[in-house]
Parts: C-alpha cells; structure tokens; sequence
C-alpha cells in the first residue's frame, strides 16, 4: 500500500499547466517545505542559465501557530522521463466556500465521472478510487487500475492487485524489549505467529500486522541518503520525505515507578537514560529533514496524537483537496479509521517507500459491511463494545478485508467510541475497520480544536465528493462483500481473556469462567490446575507488612493503551468509579501495581477540570508517563516479594488492563492470566483485587462503616458519565497541548544534537550505524547484475516466515551478532536486543536467518541457524557462510518452497539478506508484500513453474546456478520466463516476478533507495 503523494501542479514561465513527477516534488528542500504556510506566493524571476522551467509552490502540512514558516517558493526542473499529464484531469472541479466569492481549492470529482458504480461502491473504497485517479500517470497508477476500483464488486473477489499512494506516513519508535515469537496452531488447524511483547495472534499470511520497522532505521536510511547525494556532488538537502511524515516517540517509557507523584519524571529520566543515543538520532533527524515532525518521549501514545491533532481528515496541498489517508509502521494505526481517514499499519520498507513518493502494491480488499442498530445500554462502555465486535469479526473472517460500519446506530457512537472499535482492527484481523465521515465526526474536529474554515473545507468537499453519511438524507445503497449486523442493546459488560483478545468473557460470567480455566488444560482458556491446589493461598511479607496471594489474585492493574485513554466517556468513568470507592472508604491492596498512563496531555486537562484525578491517586492510579507503558509490555518489575510468592508457590497471577492484547507473557513475565477490559473495570478489579469474584452477588469490599460494598454501589450511570464529559472536556484543553507538543521537553531539549543536515556518524556506536546502501554508488544505474555460477546459501521447504528471516527477540551470547558487540567491548548485560540495535546494519545483518527454530535442508534435521559452506562442507553461522562466499567473490542465491516470506511484513527480512549477498531467491511461491520488498532491495524473486519445486526437479542445493537474464533491463519483461541452469546440466524456467515497471526501475538502479537517489540528483 504505497502513498498518497500530493498532486502538485506546476506553472511554467509560459503560463502552460502540466503535472510535476514524483521525482522532481522528492526534491523538497528548506524553502520548499517553508512554501507551506503560502497560497499565493510572490512570483519568482526566470533563472537565466536555465530554459524554461516549472515553478512549483507547495503546501506541506500546514499545523496551527507552532508550525507555521514564512512563505517561500522553489524552481525545480521538471523531469519528463515518465508521462506527467494525469489522463483525468478533466473532472478537476472547483469547490467554493460557502456563500460564493472565493474557493477552498479544485479537486477530482467522483460524480464527474458520471459513472453508476460509484453511487454502489462502499466509502473505504472510494478513498482509493480518489487516489488511482488523482495519481494517474500511465507509469505508477494506470488507467487500468482505476478501472479495476470502479469495477470493484467484480474484480475483488479476483484478488487482484492495485496500486496505492497514501497522504502521510506514520512512524512509531518501537518497542524496547525486542520481539519473543512462538508458533502454534488455532482451532482452525492455520500456523499462526505470536510475538509476546508487541504482536497480535494474527494468521501468518496477514500482512497489515506489523512491529519490526521502527523510526530509527528510516532516519538511518534518510541520512544515508544524504551522504551518497553529497559523494554524487548534488545537493544533500534535496533528500527529504515527500509525503508528510510523523514520528512519535511513545514505545520507551516502562513503569519502573509507580504509586507516586513523581512517577512520571522519574520514569522520564529512566527513559532517557536507557535511550539517549536514540533520542538524540531523531532528534537530529527532526531539524535535519523537511516534511518530518518528531513528537518527542513524554507527549503522548502515537495512535491518540494522531487522532486529537495529526490527522487532517482532508489535505489542502497547493489548492488541490484529498482525502487524508495514512500507512503506520505500526498495526494499530488503524484507530485513525474512527475519524474517517483510512489508515493501517505496513512495514519498514513499505513505509519508506510512500515517504519517498513510490506506489505500494495491495490486493483490492473485499468490505464486510457491519451494521449497527440501537444504543448501548446504561453502564455499558465502548470497551464492552469493541471486546464484542472483535469476537463477532474473529468468528466471521475478516483477515486482509475493510470493515464499514454503517447504520442507524452510528448515530449514538461517539467519535471515541468509533476510534476505540477502529483500533482494535489488528485483533479482529481487518485491515482497517472503517467509519465514514458524518456529523460526528465535525463535531470531534470541532472539540478538538481544529478551525471552523478547516472543518467548513472538509465537510464541503466530503458531501462534493460523495464521502460524507448525512443520516437525515436518503441514500443509494451500498454493496458489500458480506454483512454483519449488531443491536448495540444487546452488548453486556465484558472482559476478554486469559490469553487474547477475542476470548469474550460477559462480566456475570466471569467467575465461572476463571475456575473452568483454573480446571482446563494448558491452553488458551486453561492453566490445568489441580483441583487439591486451587485454593492454594502464598503468604509473604510486603514491606513488612503481613500479606498473601491466591490464584486468580490481581498483581497488575494499568489504565493504559490508546485504545481507551483517548475515551474521556471511559476514563472519566474510571475517575467515578474511584471516587465512589473512595468516599465509602474502598483501598487497593499496596502490593498491587496501579498504573495510569493517558494517551495525550489532554487526558490530564480534563481530569485535573473534573477534579477527579485526586480519587485515582488515592487509589494508586497515579499517572506514571505518556506512553504505551503496560499495553504493549512495558509494566516494570513487581515488587519482589510479590514476584517471589508467585514463582516460589506457582501462582497463576493476573493483570486487568485497559490495553488491546493480553498473550502471555506479553504483559508481564508473571501474569499468566491476563484480562482486558474498560478502565471502570480496571479500577473495580484492582479494588476486588481478584478475578475470582462474582460482581452481582459478592461484595467488592467493606466500607469505613463496616457495609458490604457491591460493584453496583460504584459503578456510574451513563448519564452521570457524559455530564462530567460535558463540563470538562473542552477545546481549549486540545489546543494548549498541541501547541506545546512540538516544543519538547527539557530533557528532550537538552539533548545535544549536530546542527550539520549531514550526520556524523560515530564509528564506535553499536546502536547507529552508517550502512553501506550507497557505497561506490554513480549517476548511471548498474543495470541487471548477471547471478553465474552462484552457490546456494540456504536451502528451505515451505512456510519460511519473516520470523524465521528477520532479526528478533534478545540476542544470543554465541551469535555472530554477540561476537560483534563483544569485540567493540559492549558487556553481555548490555547486549539489549536486536530491536533496540535496528539503527546498526551490522548487528541487523548478523541477525539474519539467526532463528533458532530455522529448518535448513542442508543440516539433515538439524534445527537452528546454521548451513554449509559447500566448497569447504564446513558448518558455520549463517552470516559467516555468507560473508565467506563473498569474500570468495561468489554470488548466492537462496531456494524455497511455498509462501516464503509470510508473517508480518519485515524490512530486515530483505534488507538483511541483500546484505549478505543474497542476489536472487527461488520458491514455489511468496509472500506478496515479502516479494514486493525483496523486489524494492534488488533481490531477483523467482517462481518455479505451477507443479515444480526443487525436489521435482532433483535440485539438492548443492550445484551452483546461473540465472540467465538479459543485460539490458529494457529487454526484460514483467512477469516473463527465465531460464536458471545449473553447473551439472541441469535446466528449468522460472517466472520471474518482478511483477510492474516499477519493480523493474528499481531492480536497474540496484534497489528502491538508489532509484530514488538518481531520480532527485538528476533535478
């Protein structure tokens, strides 16, 4: 799914209009990025060393008071290597402001068209309709994929491909604990993959689902950039993002401190201290590049920034309106769908391929229709709601399609209520859950601060354009590939649990539910608990004081996740709740690890208005930073008292959270019961301190007086709720954080950082490291690279995954990535993992095929990360077998079997072979966007013919292979047949599948980076 990029249009000194190229709006330099803040910029004289020229104002991500530059103007010589005319510009249309006189700008008319489909196409799917025809240029976008969109009720159930130009990128500093994965297998007999700190369970072939790419390595590859334009002896400052890019930095900051007012600096100060170099990189990259805002530690979760103040819900660039769309490096951008612009998660090299302006590769999705009708019932919360849509959508089957809400029920969803069931797209496996714009969603612009014109301009061009529900009008109906329908008064309060999401558990049921858990086998619902020792009771010693834990005890209770701190209806519901127990005199036990992290500093705003936050300090719900914290892992250590009752007695600990994943051993190492649920809950359990307990009948604990409490005795109405949300969220509160939001903080702000647009690289640095992208790069393409006599490296049977390709997890003491840091001092304690390492090529490299659970052909049933040399038959490391053969001068290829490459989409998964050496891989199948990114590095993918595999064809892995392709790349075809031979007379054709024009382009330039380098210098 690539990238939105702008339409800019260009006026030549002769008056003509033509339509600038991708290429030539890349080269984004300071005054172009300061064009911004101008509509009309003053004319520029003509250059007299040049002929005519294209001047081009553009308007990057204009952003309020904090942001705003003066105007300037840039002349880039357009390059006409490629058709430039857009074949639809004769629906370009005017839209006027309201009242005559003047125009918001023009913009591509769907109802110009005059085409019958659209009125029948769902609204996630006009968004790419608008996109293939405001980027049609016959090269990146065809006519033929426009078509494909406008016939979608036909040509989705084909799977077939288009292409895809998001507005924004989305980049999100990644989690600092590094990925754990295992494999097991559903209930529906399919591999699925698990990562325990920051994966969904997600079905192996569902791409949208990622964690591997993180900010640091596409500023890395930026500055690198750079340095080969500067070694070409053209301008590096010409190397910038062309789309507008956001980078928040919210995966750091651990709950090391809690139950304190002082909480949050003093996590701040642990976060830098375990990140400053990191830190300071983006930081760097933040004053370094145009068109990239860096949100720094402390502002808030990336998702809810997002949704109060990134998204724009339409672009105005240069008078040319859009729809906002936005491709994550993250899964749960997908929040960002609530508001009506169509977002998901992608991988690194996909997400850096939209910020440079490229297409990216997706399969027209089928769209589930889901209709909601009626209203949620008093008490019942919009996690209550979500937790039950994700198990209707799990049981439907919603992998790689759009969901679209629709229906008179959407008129009683608040927008948070909609972005807390949009965010949750990952758990149901959707690529995007879909709410079009309507008049709610005004209303959020509205409180949220952004202008009236803004929300004036976005309303009129989505109701122009045939993107906006008006609820009060009659409608064309639309078709969907499927429908679901709910009643929102049949949703009850709810948990999901032990184990994943989907697993719904109704609040009446729950204690039936955890001892049938405590008695079933090892598994998703089971811990197999022996009857004898369920009443197991562990006493210790708490500080002294006389304490004790049972199975099923509540050890972790964290307000947390973007998923609900961006709802004030659940937050101030959780404030409520508190405030209730603490006026009849309710305590949370102290060996209980209370947390609150919101999701923006407008969380604290309004809980500071309410006058509610006293009540979740007194309870221990103390905020403790702004950040994901325990949702994606970062909860800190227990106590160690409490740590030690429980792994000395076996205890089957909990933790209830407000997050949106709850695998074990995801939340914390000793919680192996983990329960999602509304922040009220969160609060209600962390008072019962145990999941064992019926809410209806048992009482929740004893007030000062000595009465029984019930959870009915705490629990607010929905209409005490929403006035506590009326008189305290207000706009006000959104506007003062965000303009703050850029400034920093002061430990940010004291980072030391280079003033140089150039980085100087520290060669000593085992976290950032320069790589070798571009080294003896010119201004003439390599062309195709002949692959004779290669050896094979590794030699696969199916189901090669990313995990088993990529570098993951903690990195292992005798791995050549130890071996690396060992020789350059770096002491084991300090390993870190490979996640916290993406910065430095060289320890990604080592990383590669570094998997444990990696079956290599060549080792005879030997399983880990090692293969054969074969002229020397020795067994070494992947990476040392590698860099041998290239050390020898020899190319190598890599041999697979079916759906190579599946899982999550992962750039090192082809970065980290390009590196080391792989120059073709040939498999019964792949994986598409696995192929798409080996495509984007210049690794040639290839396809046995349909039957054919390297057992038919008596392939041992052991000859050497010559892949027979022409020498020139205009000879070369997509798609077409390619002789490999083999040095012992073998001979068989394989499809080549670099599958577009494009793929091809970059293949001649030696991957997508070089390409684009070439394309910017030649302005």
């Amino acid at each position: 799914m690539p990238p939105l990029t702008s339409t800019l249009l260009s006026r030549s000194t002769t008056g003509s209009s033509t339509r600038v190229s991708a290429a030539a709006a890349a080269a984004i330099s300071r005054p172009a990025a300061d064009a911004a803040a101008s509509s009309k910029p003053a004319p520029l004289p003509p250059d007299p060393d040049r002929g005519p020229q294209a001047v081009v104002a553009l308007r990057i991500r204009p952003r309020g008071p904090p942001l705003r530059r003066s105007p300037r103007r840039l002349t880039l010589c357009v390059v006409r290597d490629r058709p430039t005319k857009n074949s639809y510009d004769e629906i370009l249309t005017s839209l006027g402001k309201p009242g005559g006189g003047s125009e918001f700008g023009k913009y591509y008319s769907l109802p110009a068209l005059s085409d019958p489909r659209i009125e029948r196409l769902p609204y996630s799917i006009r968004i790419l309709l608008e996109s293939a025809i405001r980027n049609c240029d016959d090269f990146q976008v065809t006519g033929k994929d426009v078509e494909k969109i406008l016939d979608w009720e036909n040509s989705a159930p084909k799977l077939v491909e288009i292409p895809f130009k998001p507005a924004r990128v989305l980049l999100q500093e990644s989690c600092n604990w590094g990925s754990t994965f295992r494999s097991f297998r559903e209930e529906s007999g399919l591999p699925y993959d698990l990562c325990a700190v920051c994966e969904a369970t997600v079905p192996y072939y569902l791409f949208p689902i990622l964690q591997d790419f993180t900010g640091v390595p596409a500023v890395v590859d930026l500055a690198c950039m750079r340095d080969a334009m500067s070694n070409l002896g053209k301008d590096p400052n010409k190397i910038n993002p062309l789309v507008p890019v956001d980078l928040v930095i919210d995966h750091s900051v651990q709950v090391d401190v809690a139950r304190s007012p002082n909480a949050v600096q003093a996590n701040m100060e642990l976060e830098f201290h375990r990140n400053k170099e990191r830190f300071g990189f983006l930081k760097w990259g933040s004053s370094a590049f145009r068109n990239m805002l860096v949100v720094p530690p402390g502002s808030g979760i990336v998702h809810q920034v997002n949704l109060e103040y990134l998204a724009r819900v339409v672009f105005n660039n240069n008078g040319i309106l859009y729809p906002d769309s936005v491709v994550g490096t993250d899964s749960h951008t997908t929040m960002i769908d609530g508001l009506g612009v169509a977002g998901w998660g992608v991988g690194g090299i996909e997400a850096e391929a939209a910020m440079l302006g490229q297409p990216m590769s997706m399969v027209l999705p089928g769209v589930v229709g889901f209709k909601l009708a009626g209203k949620l019932k008093n008490g019942v919360t919009a996690t209550d709601l979500v937790l039950t849509v994700t198990q209707m959508l799990r049981k439907h089957g919603v992998v790689g399609k759009f969901v679209e809400f629709y229906g008179e029920g959407m008129r009683e969803l608040s927008l948070a209520d909609r972005a807390t069931i949009a965010n949750m797209s990952p758990e149901y496996g959707a690529t995007m859950g879909f709410f079009p714009v309507d008049g709610k969603t005004l209303d959020y612009l509205k409180l949220t601060g952004r202008s009236d014109e803004t929300v004036a301009m976005i309303e009129s061009y989505l109701r122009a354009n045939k993107m906006f529900v008006d609820y009060s009008q009659d409608e064309a109906e639309r078709v969907y590939s499927s429908y679901l329908e709910l009643n929102l008064e049949e949703v009850e309060p709810c948990l999901s649990g032990p184990k994943r999401p989907h697993d719904r558990v109704t609040l009446k049921n729950m204690k039936s539910d955890w001892l049938s858990c405590l008695d079933n086998d090892v598994g998703f619902k089971g811990f197999a608990v022996p009857k004898e020792s369920q009443g197991k009771v562990a006493e210790f010693s708490f500080h002294g004081t006389p304490a004790k834990i049972k199975h099923g005890d509540v050890v972790i209770a964290a307000i947390t996740s973007c998923t609900n701190t961006s709802n004030p209806n659940v937050m101030l519901g959780a404030a409520l709740v508190a405030k209730k127990a603490c006026e009849l005199g309710l305590e949370v036990k102290p060996w209980i690890k209370t947390s609150l992290a919101p999701g923006s500093g407008v969380v604290k705003k309004y809980m500071d208005k309410s006058g509610l936050q006293k009540y979740l300090d007194q309870l221990g719900f103390h905020i403790v930073g702004y950040g994901c914290t325990t949702c994606i892992g970062n909860s800190g250590e227990l106590d160690e008292s409490v740590s030690a009752a429980i792994s000395e007695n076996d205890i089957v600990a909990a933790a209830v959270l407000s997050g949106n994943r709850n695998f074990e051993g995801r939340v914390h190492p000793l919680t192996r019961a983990n329960y999602l649920a509304s922040p009220p809950l969160v609060v209600a359990y962390a008072l019962a301190g145990t999941v064992n307990i019926d809410f209806e009948k048992e009482p929740i604990g004893i007030s000062k007086d000595g009465k029984e409490v019930y959870f009915r005795d705490i629990w607010p109405s929905t209409e005490e709720i929403s006035e506590v949300v009326k008189s305290s969220v207000l706009p006000d509160m959104f506007k003062s954080t965000y303009e703050a939001i850029t400034k920093g903080n002061p430990m940010w702000n004291e980072l030391p950082v280079s003033a140089s647009t150039l980085y100087p690289w520290d060669p000593s640095s085992t976290y950032i490291h320069e790589p070798p992208y571009f080294k003896d790069m010119t201004m003439t393409p390599p062309g195709p690279r002949p692959v004779k006599d290669a050896y094979c490296l590794l030699n696969f049977g199916d189901s090669i995954t990313t995990d088993h390709i990529s570098p993951a997890g903690n990195i292992h003491p005798d791995s050549p990535a130890a071996k690396y840091l060992k020789e350059r001092g770096v002491e084991r304690k300090d390993f870190n993992s490979y996640g916290s390492r993406r910065g430095n090529d060289e320890i990604m490299a080592r990383g590669t095929f570094a998997n444990i659970r990696l079956v290599n052909k060549f080792l005879k049933g030997e399983v880990g990360p090692k293969t054969i040399h074969i002229p020397s038959g020795e067994k070494l490391s992947v990476f040392d077998a590698a860099m041998k053969y290239k050390n020898e001068g020899n190319d190598t290829i890599i041999l697979a079997g079916a759906e190579y490459g599946s899982g999550s989409s992962r750039d090192w998964a082809a970065k980290g072979p390009m590196l080391q050496g792989v120059k073709a891989v040939i498999a019964k199948s792949f994986e598409r966007i696995h192929r798409s990114n080996l495509a984007g590095m210049g690794i040639i993918p290839l396809c046995f013919k349909a039957g054919e595999d390297a057992d038919t064809l008596g392939l041992t892995g052991l000859e050497r292979y010559t892949i027979h392709l022409p020498a020139n790349v205009s000879e070369i075809k997509p798609g077409q047949d390619v002789t490999v031979t083999t040095d012992d007379g073998k001979s068989f054709t394989c499809t080549l599948r670099f599958d577009t024009e494009v793929e091809l382009a970059y293949y001649d330039n030696g991957g997508i980076l070089p390409y684009v380098i070439r394309k910017i210098a030649e302005q």
